[in-house]
């Protein structure tokens, strides 16, 4: 509160505080709530004390996760903070903990070790699936394998294939492709034998992280020792398409053909897109109309990758020819060919028509996401068209789609822009009773807007304040542009106080980021807003 006492006694301007008082402990952070999920397979053991079986609790579960967001380092104590909820944990409070925190491999898996020492306590296949996949996506490869000979000694979760999957993702991922090859030989060593399906798993991670040099090696490795399938071949023409190796694609599918396998409409569907995304248009063509002559029936995914060819060719006109000709077979597309063409529509001034192809999806039984009305709203926010974006949110809710985090921002970002304050807290209020909570994009979006405003830096400050009382660590660039715009209105004492503010935090990295606020030259690695994209949005 005082940073806006002294805020207010020097500039004389006024605002709405909503602020915490200093003494106030900050609340619970605001961390969207998913649906609690049963676990995808029974757990190994029924034998369950009656505390470990009750159902999720959101508040127990933002706890616990800002817990593991707070001890993340190896010497912090988190043993002994999260010992005061023994009581409270159920598997699904576990299994909810660890999908929340899938950025925190360590922490993560210090918690999962806490709560198996738990008395009567058993983990459900799911957890030891999430956790793999944890250590994996943070490339905690040596604590992933340990986990894993950890199971194997004691027997504590059934071994499956899928356990071994999630690890190829992992290393694909993480552009380790020799080593998802490696943990495909070691399928032994823990009493799977591998098959086929192991075969397109593995092809299916390496090929989409674009490993197609890595993948085709082992493909040509175990053609001769497995029966390969079609969809073996299909994965891997359509890999070497998506790399533009149309050339490699072909000499599969006609190695195919050689071998004697019946080619079915998804294996021509794989070199039909190789081609199309190569501009082979016409080739593409003839593919099809073999297709057809051979007695094979093309599906919507064959006419879907005719429509996004042309939409990347800027031929609308061509799309919607294809549209037609889906709707005279009863064919629908999905969504996302849809949102192809509303992108398009969209680049082309016809928002009108990005209109109608909503309505038509609606009317065709195919549900619009929020891909869809983002496509559409940023169009509305790019032109400032207030009203338009507002009314645009409403019709999202009104067929059930909820506004993402990108809708949120854009809105955000436009109403600040044109100065239309009135309507930004509007928004913001309205946010949690949607059951959505501000992250750190969001906050930024506020803040970096609001100190560009002329006479609204409180409010900036009052949305930092919000954010450290939360317990969501800033972008570093935001601590240096609120810093740097408080010193250069005069109010430089008023850093010290929200350096203060960011010391008391329970969170590591927001009491890190006060070198920044204080202006220190000690190193910080700073949060930057790209690093903390959506990469598989």
């Amino acid at each position: 509160m005082a940073i806006r006492t002294l805020l207010r006694a020097r500039s004389g301007y006024f605002c709405r505080t909503i602020s915490r008082d200093n003494h106030t402990p900050p609340t619970k952070p605001k961390i969207f709530q998913p649906p609690s999920l049963s676990p995808a397979h029974p757990p190994i053991t029924n034998i369950y004390s009656h505390q470990f079986t009750s159902t999720t609790d959101p508040h127990l579960v933002n706890e616990l996760s800002r817990i593991l967001s707070d001890y993340r380092k190896p010497h912090n104590d988190i043993e002994s903070a999260l010992n005061p909820f023994s009581d409270k944990i159920s598997t699904n409070i576990v299994e909810q903990v660890l999908k929340r925190c899938k950025n925190l491999g360590f922490s993560a898996h210090r918690f999962f070790i806490w709560a198996q020492k738990l008395s009567g306590f058993y983990h459900s296949k799911e957890s030891y699936h999430v956790l793999v996949d944890i250590l994996g996506s943070s490339k905690q490869f040596h604590l992933l394998w340990d986990f894993l000979v950890e199971m194997r000694r004691n027997k504590s979760c059934e071994f499956s294939q899928e356990i071994f999957w999630v690890v190829f993702r992992s290393y694909s991922r993480a552009n380790l492709p020799v080593d998802a090859i490696r943990s495909f030989d070691k399928m032994v060593d823990f009493g799977i034998t591998p098959c086929v399906v192991d075969i397109d798993q593995l092809l299916l991670a390496l090929c989409k992280r674009k490993h197609m040099k890595e993948a085709q090696q082992f493909f040509d490795s175990v053609k001769d020792d497995f029966m390969l399938s079609v969809k073996s071949y299909s994965i891997m023409v359509r890999g070497w398409g998506e790399v533009g190796q149309v050339a490699e694609a072909h000499k599969l599918f006609n190695e195919m053909l050689e071998r004697g396998f019946s080619v079915d409409v998804l294996a021509y569907n794989s070199i039909v897109e190789s081609l199309c995304k190569a501009g082979q248009m016409d080739e593409a063509y003839k593919l099809f109309m073999k297709m057809r002559s051979m007695g094979l029936k093309p599906d919507a995914f064959t006419y879907s990758i005719f429509v996004q060819a042309y939409c990347v060719k800027d031929d609308i006109h061509s799309a919607f020819r294809v549209l037609d000709r889906m709707k005279r077979y009863k064919l629908v597309p999905n969504v996302f060919t849809f949102n192809c063409i509303i992108k398009k529509l969209c680049k082309s001034d016809k928002v009108e028509e990005a209109y109608q192809v909503i309505d038509e999806m609606i009317d065709r039984g195919v549900r619009p996401d929020c891909w869809s009305y983002n496509t559409i709203l940023a169009f509305h926010c790019d032109r400032n068209e207030v009203n338009l974006a507002l009314r645009l949110i409403s019709k999202m809710e009104m067929i059930g789609c909820l506004p993402d985090r990108h809708t949120y921002n854009m809105v955000l970002k436009m109403l600040i822009k044109v100065g239309r304050f009135d309507r930004v807290e509007k928004v913001w209020e309205s946010m949690e009773d949607r059951k959505f909570y501000p992250s750190v994009s969001t906050y930024a979006v506020m803040i970096h807007g609001l100190c560009q405003k002329k006479g609204k830096l409180e409010e900036a400050c009052k949305y930092f304040e919000m954010m450290i009382d939360e317990g969501i660590p800033p972008y570093g660039e935001t601590c240096e542009l609120l810093r740097n715009r408080l010193i250069g209105l005069g109010f430089a004492e008023q850093t010290g106080i929200l350096a203060d503010k960011m010391e008391r935090s329970t969170s590591c990295l927001i009491q890190e980021l006060t070198n920044i606020m204080r202006g220190n030259n000690t190193p910080v690695r700073l949060r930057c807003e790209e690093e903390y994209s959506d990469s598989d949005e």
